[in-house]
């Protein structure tokens, strides 16, 4: 954990693993939250609309112990082509290895073709807190209470 130039940026060390031909996620702007993920294919994919597919993106991070990414969709598909990711945000642990590997599905109205390089998610940084699980008889009471779901009106 570290602050970067003078930008005063809180930075992460985030090891990467890149396959050959694949992209380095970066950020679109100096106030972008996430790094863009890229698609890495050997050839055009398509999304029909309505299915659902994995898209890897040729990548590989080791994360400090103690914090996760997150894969989160690109607003820009989701308006403009109906693409989500169906598990957002998608939970990377530290001490995962693998290829991160994007789920992607179509909600648009017609097929979508992934080509490679495309932008197709973002990456976030998040410090992971774990809970400390303490079983008891009752719970404070609140004004709220159990209202949940819509009970506070439109």
């Amino acid at each position: 954990m570290y602050f970067t130039g003078d930008k005063k940026v809180f930075m992460i060390p985030v090891k990467l693993k890149v396959k050959e031909g694949a992209r380095v996620p970066d950020y679109q702007s100096n106030g972008a939250a996430g790094a863009d993920l890229y698609a890495h294919l050997e050839s055009p994919l398509v999304i029909e609309k309505g299915k659902t597919v994995l898209v890897p993106t040729g990548i590989f991070i080791e994360l400090p112990e103690g914090y996760e990414a997150q894969i989160r969709p690109r607003s820009g598909l989701a308006l403009k082509h109906g693409l989500t990711l169906l598990n957002s945000p998608g939970t990377i642990d530290w001490d995962y290895r693998g290829e991160i590997k994007v789920i992607v599905t179509n909600l648009g109205e017609s097929d979508f073709v992934v080509e490679n390089g495309m932008r197709i998610a973002q990456i976030i940084f998040s410090r992971v807190y774990k809970g400390d699980f303490i079983v008891t008889e009752e719970l404070m009471d609140t004004e709220r209470g159990h209202g949940g779901f819509g009970h506070t009106g439109i």
